[in-house]
């Protein structure tokens, strides 16, 4: 069982939302121009899940969060609508993490998983990942491999 379905919450995931939104007018993996664009479904995501809270609802935001300042952002938001969020962190070595998405790309079970995810996207993201600390971790849980 997923963790939404083990919640009663509805997933809300970046890469189905960049690749239907998105894809076709990529031309190479420029950074700002991705992030803008992922800026703009994070900021729709939110507000239907902001809709969903405020009925009492649960959601999960399997964004990608790279960035501690987007993880910042939407846990203020998420306590701004009376919500404690919960962060929860795969902690994985990296080629643990590579061979995962291999992997993936060769199953590709379900929509959540929309796009094949190639060893040069794997290397342009890494470097910008920034691992949660334990202020953000507080009452959210840790996954190892």
């Amino acid at each position: 069982m997923c963790l939404a379905e083990e919640a009663g919450a509805v997933r809300f995931s970046i890469d189905p939302w960049m690749q239907r939104l998105f894809s076709d007018d990529m031309e190479s993996l420029d950074y700002s121009w991705i992030m803008e664009r992922v800026d703009r479904c994070h900021e729709q995501i939110w507000e239907v899940s902001r809709q969903i809270l405020m009925l009492g609802g649960n959601v999960i935001l399997d964004l990608g969060f790279s960035q501690k300042t987007q993880r910042r952002l939407f846990m203020a938001r998420a306590e701004g609508v009376g919500v404690t969020p919960e962060v929860h962190y795969l902690d994985v070595p990296q080629e643990i993490r590579r061979q995962r998405v291999k992997q993936r790309n060769v199953d590709r079970p379900t929509d959540l998983y929309a796009f094949e995810v190639t060893d040069a996207m794997f290397d342009f993201m890494e470097p910008r990942f920034e691992a949660p600390d334990a202020e953000e971790l507080a009452g959210g849980c840790t996954v190892s491999a």
